[in-house]
């Protein structure tokens, strides 16, 4: 049976109606920046949840740092996209290393030589990890959707959500068709809980698109991602332009045009712990 708008909100408490939104947080533990960024948006601003790096250096810190309320998932990390700021596999992979040392740098590299059980290795020990870091593990989410498009991978995906009973992100602006697969229904065949809409479209800098789609908000559970940063000389070193994005969306988490603009178009904040919960129930 497909997933509907309201038949998600229904199950979660609300109206058929209801406009429910995840304003979720990428890149926890990516470095000290990130995470102070990450944690202002949550605790002074409209940011839900937030998914953690368990690869990335300052993933430990994250972890630490957290408040036992916060609801935060697991970034599942198999890319290393940063010039001189590098992280590889907590598991002896060797198929999901690069040549220059840590993860591919590219989704493209690595597609062309990950192999599918190193992949499983590699993203169960992350939870794993996070989980004994005391993280109280909400979600799932991959870092630059390496493993939501890919058949050969996806099945990693579902095998992970299924096995801890966790929610993940899919993206609704992707077709089957377009992606050669029917990812939601195999999904909703698993019983696996995902949101309605998410936009997987990503750029550094997230105020007209973050904006733009709370302005045009349908019923049902949308997830809307951002990277916010607080603005350190470290996190220009390594981040380059994409530095300036990931501060303006901490200003965007933290602001009264995001709260006014939740509040003109009726929208509730969700996180993605609700979804979890329900997911758990059976319901």
């Amino acid at each position: 049976m497909a997933q509907t708008a309201g038949s998600l909100v229904e199950r979660l408490g609300y109206s058929p109606d209801a406009k429910l939104v995840i304003l979720s947080c990428d890149d926890l533990g990516a470095s000290h920046a990130s995470n102070e960024g990450v944690f202002a948006a949550m605790h002074d601003g409209a940011a839900t949840c937030a998914s953690l790096m368990v690869p990335a250096a300052w993933a430990c810190h994250a972890a630490n740092n957290a408040a036992p309320d916060d609801d935060i998932g697991v970034h599942l990390t198999l890319n290393s996209e940063h010039g001189c700021y590098r992280w590889g596999p907590i598991t002896h992979a060797p198929s999901l290393q690069s040549g220059e040392g840590g993860f591919p740098r590219t989704l493209e590299d690595l597609w062309e030589h990950a192999d599918h059980d190193e992949v499983l290795r590699e993203l169960r020990a992350q939870v794993e990890r996070a989980q004994v870091w005391g993280v109280d593990v909400t979600h799932l989410a991959p870092h630059l959707s390496a493993i939501t498009l890919r058949p050969e991978f996806f099945d990693v995906y579902l095998e992970l959500a299924y096995e801890y009973k966790l929610p993940i992100r899919l993206p609704s602006t992707v077709s089957a068709e377009q992606a050669g697969f029917p990812f939601r229904q195999l999904a909703l065949d698993e019983g696996v809980v995902f949101p309605d809409h998410f936009d997987h479209d990503w750029r550094a800098g997230s105020r007209e698109r973050v904006l733009g789609a709370i302005e045009t908000l349908q019923p049902g559970v949308t997830e809307i991602h951002i990277q916010p940063a607080i603005d350190t000389p470290e996190v220009r070193a390594f981040a380059g332009e994409s530095a300036d994005g990931w501060i303006a969306d901490l200003e965007l988490a933290t602001s009264a045009d995001l709260t006014d603009a939740l509040d003109r178009a009726g929208a509730t904040l969700i996180g993605f712990r609700q979804l979890r919960d329900l997911m758990r129930s059976g319901s």
